[in-house]
């Protein structure tokens, strides 16, 4: 049901203390207003998607654990893990890599489990890959989460035939050698495959290409890398191909990419240009992800930010070559690459995840729908177990993280329109870092209901809203005592969303944040 707002809502945020309402709105306010009434782009529920790689017990034991294991499992795959994804209504899931991607050879994943070859995983730890996990296992595992599949093909040690046979025998509908072969490892119907990945860092582990090197390259793969089924000949079902892009600081992929793009010929196209970008506080990662205080929580939030820039530029380009924005930036690896966690493989990329990992989530994800018209997917690196994970696991236990809370907190923001938002975010400064003091975004989604989500940066004072124009906000607030906060498989309840409801004031509805924290309100209307 469509909510009555007026255009124009006014939010006002201010240091709450033991003097009257109006004071407290005066020299320190900060005022959002919401123009519900000048609807922006679709936020394309796709920017919400996961990625799972062949790294450390992201897929083994995150996501693996076989057919025979006591931990609750359907052919394999963990009931749990299952269960706390398809709460979050995950879009689509990269696979299987990453630089995993361009070492991975698929016909060493498919077959009877006890007749495949035992591999070598170089590119992460040096531990052996038994391919357990392999195509057909991931197509159970998206389907049983409801996600559509983001596959991205070996470009750097395989060849164009590898990926053309890989999608016949994902795609092919009719009776070929392929077809048979897929049929007769226990899948007849031909599978859907919505994102392809054409190569993956290409300008680095994926083979240190030059970018005219890789466009030459990227041009056949495109061109062969054919979906047969015939589902998705056209319309919102047909495959889209993903180029490489910007690989965070160097601009000349992405220019490459679009040049050839903007002269093609006929037989081959793209329908995005990726973008990776992580927060890392200096290479090689070395902040701790727990066990730290305001000064590293304030460099990764300053650093987070950054990411606002890299999209500007990278649309920039383009825009250039295609001002009607028909191809999409797709920054299918982001978050927080912190140090491993003590006495682990540092090779597994394992760490931590605090309320720190959560305000870095959530800025990301406001900065992903103020570019919506050009961002229209991403994918956090990554899933289980491994960087800024959703969930993390040992054994049969599972615990939910942080980034978990915000990516659920979110979900009413899935394919809703943005609606703009005006802002003075005010600024929060300490120990030479200077972030905004809040950060807000605001969508209408498809019943018509308004949904605003506000982050506080400050990670020492509170902040409180008045929502002016609204009959009654309410709904969750993610917060904690301290930045570095996190959920243990002992304590998995630290960091947990609250219930948050909005009180009436002479001023109007008020709504207390939390320093550090993230809320996202549903309004509704008088």
């Amino acid at each position: 049901m469509r909510c009555n707002l007026p255009a124009a809502i006014l939010v006002a945020a201010a240091i709450p203390a033991a003097i009257p309402v109006a004071a407290r709105q005066a020299p320190d306010a900060v005022t959002v207003t919401i123009d519900a009434g000048k609807p922006g782009p679709v936020i394309n529920r796709d920017i919400f998607g996961q990625f799972a790689e062949h790294l450390g017990t992201g897929i083994y034991g995150g996501v693996w654990v076989g057919p025979k294991s006591p931990i609750p499992n359907v052919r394999g795959i963990r009931k749990d893990v299952v269960a706390a994804l398809r709460d979050l209504r995950v879009p689509n899931i990269r696979w299987p890599g990453g630089c995993f991607a361009d070492e991975y050879h698929w016909r060493k994943g498919i077959g009877p489990a006890d007749k495949r070859p035992s591999t070598l995983n170089a590119s992460w730890g040096g531990v052996i890959e038994p391919n357990s996990f392999g195509t057909h296992e991931f197509m159970d595992f998206a389907e049983q989460v409801g996600a559509e599949v983001f596959v991205s093909v070996n470009m750097g040690s395989g060849s164009v035939e590898e990926a053309a046979d890989w999608m016949e025998y994902m795609t092919a509908d009719k009776p070929t050698a392929l077809a048979r072969e897929r049929a007769a490892n226990g899948h007849p119907a031909p599978w859907k495959v919505k994102y392809v990945g054409l190569g993956n860092e290409n300008w680095g582990c994926g083979g240190a290409m030059s970018a005219d090197h890789y466009v030459e390259e990227m041009k056949r793969f495109a061109h062969y890398t054919r979906n047969l089924n015939p589902a998705q000949a056209e319309g919102a079902s047909r495959m889209q191909r993903i180029a490489v892009g910007w690989d965070g600081d160097s601009a000349d992929y992405t220019e490459a990419v679009m040049q050839a793009w903007k002269s093609k010929v006929w037989s081959w196209d793209i329908e995005g240009v990726s973008l990776h970008s992580y927060t890392v506080g200096g290479w090689p990662p070395s902040m701790a992800s727990t066990g730290f205080g305001d000064p590293e929580y304030l460099k990764l939030v300053s650093e987070t930010l950054n990411m606002d820039g890299k999209i500007t530029k990278q649309s920039a380009i383009m825009d250039r070559h295609d001002p009607e924005k028909k191809l999409s930036i797709v920054v299918d690896e982001w978050g927080a690459w912190l140090a491993p966690t003590p006495g682990s493989n540092p090779g597994f990329l394992q760490q931590q995840n605090s309320q720190r990992d959560a305000v870095i989530a959530a800025l990301n994800l406001n900065i992903f729908i103020r570019h919506a018209d050009r961002v229209r997917m991403t994918n956090i690196a990554q899933m289980a177990n491994v960087l800024q994970a959703m969930v993390l696991t040992d054994g049969p236990r599972m615990v939910l993280t942080p980034t978990y809370h915000v990516y659920r907190l979110y979900v009413p923001f899935q394919d809703a329109t943005r609606v703009p938002v005006r802002f003075d975010a005010g600024g929060y400064a300490a120990g030479g870092f200077s972030v905004p003091r809040i950060d807000a975004v605001a969508a209408r989604d498809r019943s018509g209901k308004l949904w605003l989500a506000v982050t506080n940066l400050d990670p020492r004072r509170p902040a409180t809203l008045t929502l002016a124009g609204a009959k009654s906000a309410d709904g969750e607030v993610l917060a904690s005592t301290r930045v570095d906060a996190h959920n243990s498989f002992d304590a998995p309840a630290t960091v947990a969303p609250k219930r948050l409801a909005a009180i009436a004031t002479p001023a109007g509805l008020q709504v207390e944040l939390p320093p550090a924290s993230i809320a996202v309100l549903g309004l509704v209307g008088q």
